[in-house]
């Protein structure tokens, strides 16, 4: 449970004080996809949908369940797509978030393409002293070739305040 204390204006008569609970601990949730395809190779890419702001200071779970899809032709040897969380408002990665969500490494053989899909879930524990913007980044990275339908989904971008 919560407990919220509101104090008064400044100078107010008669000096009202309020206090309110909360059974529900704050929470969010949200969704969004991009396609990595025209995008270059190692750039981080905000994943557009994929943003949420935790409205207080606290600690908080962040969990983004992340999907990807990469499509190969003979020509790719090693590409990976990885996904993490990324704070707006500090400009900084947020700690300990960033996974693999597909990995593929072979000899390429011409003619053979490989399409590939895998679920991660970037996931922190972060606490913030105020009301913090917080979004789903995801990247390609291919060691050479060319890839295509290069896409990460976040089926479900979350938070639950945990503690104050």
């Amino acid at each position: 449970m919560d407990i919220d204390v509101t104090a008064p204006t400044a100078g107010a008569c008669p000096e009202t004080w309020t206090v309110g609970a909360r059974l529900t601990p704050v929470s969010g949730q949200t969704t969004g996809i991009v396609s990595l395809q025209s995008v270059p190779y190692d750039s981080w890419t905000a994943v557009p949908g994929a943003e949420l702001t935790l409205p207080e200071a606290g600690i908080y779970e962040v969990i983004a369940d992340v999907q990807g899809g990469i499509i190969m032709p003979g020509s790719v040897a090693n590409a990976w797509l990885g996904a993490r969380l990324f704070d707006v408002t500090a400009g900084a990665v947020v700690p300990l978030s960033t996974r693999t969500v597909t990995l593929f490494s072979a000899t390429p053989a011409d003619g053979v393409t490989h399409t590939l899909h895998g679920n991660a879930s970037a996931a922190a524990l972060y606490q913030v002293a105020g009301p913090v913007t917080i979004r789903v980044e995801g990247l390609k990275h291919v060691d050479s070739g060319i890839t295509t339908g290069d896409v990460v989904f976040v089926p479900a971008f979350r938070f639950t305040k945990t503690a104050d």
